[in-house]
């Protein structure tokens, strides 16, 4: 991780000439006192940096000193291709390093009448992948398994179940799969002997290896991942089946875009809608959450339940303005 933020702070310099420290801190997301003490890393190394105070003072390169990173490398176009794929690199992960070098080297090479472009970008386009409330996903070990998919090396990883038990499996990691912020691993697993999928964030040990492993070219993870939703809904409508028929007017319809449509009635303005809600408790928690725009017709079980939630509510708030 130093190694590439060192380079970061070079393609800064490089890219702006002059930069102070504080910002040096802030785009790298550390101290002012580490970049400091990686400056006089850089210069024991042999790096003629300068450091000026004042308005107009900063970090920059002797005159005529250039780093000489001209060109962008395999590993730079790999970072650009997950990026522009919409793989957001982790924060503070090393692939999100060196995604940053790879952008700071193409600023340093683009025209001048194009360098404005950049800053552009950076102050009117932000990505906030923090969720609304709680903490962040953590993914320790994102970096080695990155590596290893790319490399092809055998890992042998410590699993965690959602019911808190744990296993060692030895596997070959075929790719990697974000969707909606979550990450997945696909990988032929040794000891069930077929590929499974592994949730990143429930890995929570990785012994790597320079064993390499062989993948078929018949092998396609786009195909591998579709037929595995299609497996996952399947067995989600045998095993969970709980109709519910709503009434909802059509200009709130897209409310109910991520649910499971069984039938649907239109009329002039409203939608009778039959959805798959699961389970009777998963139904009265959706339903809660948008009763103000839905209108249970089915089950009788859980309109009555809605019902006498709602009269609740209701009370709560005659019994709060009697008594203020």
């Amino acid at each position: 991780m130093r190694v590439h933020r060192l380079i970061s702070i070079l393609l800064l310099v490089e890219s702006r000439g002059s930069i102070k420290a504080n910002e040096l801190a802030s785009n790298l997301e550390v101290s002012v006192r580490t970049i400091y003490r990686d400056i006089d890393t850089l210069c024991e190394a042999g790096v003629p940096l300068v450091t000026t105070t004042g308005p107009k003072g900063g970090v920059k390169l002797m005159d005529g000193y250039s780093t000489g990173i001209k060109n962008l490398h395999e590993e730079d176009f790999i970072n650009l291709y997950l990026s522009g794929i919409g793989i957001q690199p982790v924060k503070e992960s090393d692939m999100s390093i060196k995604l940053n070098n790879t952008l700071l080297k193409l600023q340093k090479n683009v025209p001048v009448e194009l360098g404005d472009n950049f800053d552009t970008i950076r102050n009117r386009f932000h990505f906030d992948e923090s969720p609304w409330w709680g903490s962040s996903i953590q993914l320790a070990h994102i970096d080695t398994l990155l590596l290893s998919v790319f490399k092809s090396k055998i890992l042998t990883i410590t699993y965690k179940k959602v019911s808190g038990a744990s296993s060692i499996r030895r596997i070959h990691p075929y790719g990697i799969v974000v969707k909606r912020m979550d990450w997945y691993l696909v990988a032929y697993c040794d000891n069930s002997k077929g590929i499974k999928t592994f949730k990143c964030e429930r890995i929570v040990k990785v012994d790597s290896s320079n064993e390499n492993f062989y993948m078929s070219d018949r092998f396609s993870l786009i195909d591998y991942w579709d037929q595995s939703k299609q497996d996952f809904f399947h067995k989600c409508a045998e095993n969970e089946q709980y109709p519910v028929q709503i009434k909802i007017q059509k200009k709130y319809a897209q409310l109910l875009s991520e649910f499971e449509v069984i039938s649907m009635v239109e009329e002039e303005t409203e939608l009778t809608i039959t959805i798959n809600l699961y389970s009777y408790n998963h139904a009265l928690s959706v339903i809660l959450e948008k009763v103000a725009y839905v209108e249970v017709i089915q089950p009788s079980e859980l309109r009555v339940s809605i019902e006498h939630t709602l009269k609740d509510v209701l009370q709560k708030y005659k019994r709060f303005h009697l008594e203020f």
